[in-house]
Order: structure tokens, then C-alpha cells, then sequence
């Protein structure tokens, strides 16, 4: 009986270490360099915003760049774990392709310790943002030319929204 409380106990610790944001607004552009941008509004004034570019020809970096804006009037902080902010840890981008086949991630899963250390936060000032760029090919298994989507799926533990994806064409 003792054991079962220890469990509940720990699992309820591990979910409640970092919240999620509530959705606000949701929106999509591409810019003149033909970079898909999708970004959302969460309910504390972060903004968390994916782009990679439209076409990537094979033996080129897939770049993902990940930003995240403070438009509040205070400083923010959102827990790096499951985002491009710390070395590759973790599978918390879904990538697939067109016919909807999830390429295999082949990165390191981490063991965390919960709840998250304050190390482990990273604080973003008003007006500002922090941006940061991951190379897909280091985590997933993408190898023949097809269009791929990438989401975002780290937001139960980082705190962050990315509610879109973005796509690209991998070709020769």
C-alpha cells in the first residue's frame, strides 16, 4: 500500500513540474526567402515560433530554427528540457512524411529528475526573444527525398505552444 502512495506521489510531482500554456491565437507566413513560419500566442506573453526553409536538397543541414519571444512587460521563463535549447536529449519533434510515416527518431532519451532543477529555466527578458538552430539530421532518420512536417510535441514538459507544423521538401 505504502509503494502505491510513493508512485502516485511521484507521478503526480512529474506532471505538475512544468505547465502548459493555453492557446490564444495561432498564425502562418512564409517570408521572402521562402522560410515557413508558424508562431502562437500563449496566455503568459511567450510566443514560440518554428521556420525551416521550403527546400532542402539531399546532403544539406535540415535547420529548424526555434525561437521564443517575451512580449509581456516582465522577464519569462520556460524549461529548456524537450526543446532545441539544450543539447539533443529527447524526442519532442514528430517528423513525418507525406504518406504520414513518423521517421524514426535515433537520438539519446534522457532520465530527468522531476521536478526540474532551476538550471534547467531559462529566462527570457521583456521585449526580448531567443532563438536557437537544430540540425534534423542529427535525431532523425531522414534519408530519401520526400515532403516532411515537423511538430512540435515537447510542450508538456517545456511550457511552450508550437500548435502548427512546418514543412519541407527534401529533394535531390
Amino acid at each position: 500500500m505504502k509503494n502505491y502512495k510513493i508512485i502516485l506521489s511521484g507521478a503526480l510531482l512529474a506532471l505538475s513540474a512544468c505547465s502548459v500554456n493555453n492557446t490564444k491565437k495561432t498564425s502562418a507566413s512564409a517570408d521572402s526567402a521562402g522560410n515557413q513560419t508558424v508562431k502562437e500566442t500563449v496566455s503568459d506573453s511567450l510566443i514560440a515560433k518554428m521556420q525551416i526553409k521550403n527546400t532542402i536538397k539531399v546532403g544539406e543541414h535540415v535547420e529548424l530554427k526555434f525561437t521564443v519571444y517575451n512580449n509581456a512587460d516582465t522577464a519569462r521563463q520556460f524549461c529548456k528540457w524537450h526543446t532545441p535549447f539544450e543539447p539533443l536529449m529527447s524526442k519532442y519533434l514528430e517528423v513525418k512524411d507525406e504518406s504520414g510515416q513518423e521517421m524514426q527518431y535515433k537520438g539519446p532519451m534522457a532520465k530527468r529528475i522531476m521536478p526540474p532543477p532551476a538550471a534547467s529555466y531559462i529566462k527570457v527578458n521583456t521585449k526580448d526573444s531567443l532563438s536557437v538552430t537544430a540540425d534534423l539530421l542529427k535525431a532523425f532518420d531522414i534519408s530519401k527525398p520526400a515532403k516532411y512536417t515537423i511538430v512540435y510535441v515537447g510542450q508538456n514538459m517545456s511550457g511552450l505552444a508550437v500548435k502548427d507544423s512546418v514543412s519541407f521538401v527534401y529533394m535531390k
